[in-house]
């Protein structure tokens, strides 16, 4: 029996993105859909978000059309297509800062935010750099910061530092430093409740994008490949992938990246009326299918 039901939700997309970007090395590839998503989970009394996706106005969306998305939906939209509404929410955890990650928080107005300390400490550091360290900064909303440290004296964002059990019952966080980001970190359910629990699923963040970080692209010689963006190091994103993918027992499938296009052929899945994807990863006792 599980406790909370789990679902991938769908709300963008860039139809063609770099391979080389998604895993690092491959290059000249080709390209890949990478959808845009969050995920919504119903259990325990609460409704809970691992990311808020972003809006398209002033820079969210100056970054968004530079990135080629396309098909966007506001997160109320998608909520709606599992029967909730953004009020509703009582929980978000921000995995990283990058704008389609915490782009949206002003969309859950009864939401309580985690974050990790080192996460929203660095990106504010790193604004205050020159423009030579642009780079620095890049995928990153400068007023998205402004409201979380807004959030953060309403005491509505909560600063985590490092790994912390039972954030909710049978949610874990963990830190993920200088990996993709300065403070990203992951998202643990165990999902049976229990400490050595047999159904644990993960929430990655941007700490992967496609099951091929985990696995590589050879099946005879599997390996970690890291993604092909970071402000940390490479090697930090393949220990990360490491720690994540023993904490599911090696079960690659149990580590959701939101970015990943297969999801929809790994899990039950339906389209919305603008061609976007639900996938169901979990239900809870007594929950209704989304999917069916």
């Amino acid at each position: 029996m599980a406790d909370y039901s789990i679902w991938v939700l769908e709300y963008a997309a860039v139809e063609k993105f770099p391979l080389s970007v998604m895993l690092y090395g491959p290059m000249y590839q080709g390209t890949r859909k990478l959808p845009y998503g969050l995920a919504l989970l119903k259990g325990k009394g609460e409704t809970i978000l691992i990311d808020t996706g972003y809006d398209h106005v002033g820079v969210g969306k100056q970054i968004a059309e530079s990135y080629g998305v396309s098909n966007f939906h506001q997160p109320a939209e998608l909520l709606a297509e599992c029967g909730v509404r953004p009020e509703d929410v009582t929980t978000v955890f921000i995995t990283h800062a990058h704008f389609d990650h915490m782009g949206a928080l002003d969309h859950f107005p009864n939401a309580k935010f985690y974050i990790q300390q080192r996460e929203l400490d660095k990106w504010v550091w790193a604004l205050t750099l020159g423009p030579e360290f642009r780079f620095l900064v890049g995928g990153t909303d400068p007023g998205d910061i402004a409201k979380a440290v807004e959030l953060a004296r309403q005491g509505r964002m909560i600063a985590i530092d490092g790994d912390r059990e039972d954030v909710l019952p049978g949610i874990d966080v963990h830190l993920a430093a200088d990996t993709h980001t300065y403070g990203s970190m992951y998202v643990t359910i165990r999902n049976d409740g229990a400490r050595n629990s047999g159904d644990t699923w993960i929430f990655a963040g941007d700490l992967i994008y496609t099951y091929d970080n985990l696995t590589g692209l050879d099946p005879a010689a599997p390996q970690i490949v890291p993604i092909g963006l970071a402000v940390g190091s490479q090697s930090n994103l393949i220990f990360a992938s490491d720690a994540m993918l023993k904490a599911v027992g090696g079960e690659a499938r149990r580590v959701i990246p939101v970015h990943e296009d297969r999801l929809k052929t790994v899990f039950p899945s339906r389209l919305t009326k603008h061609g976007q994807q639900v996938v169901e990863i979990a239900l809870a006792d007594g929950e209704q299918s989304k999917v069916a």
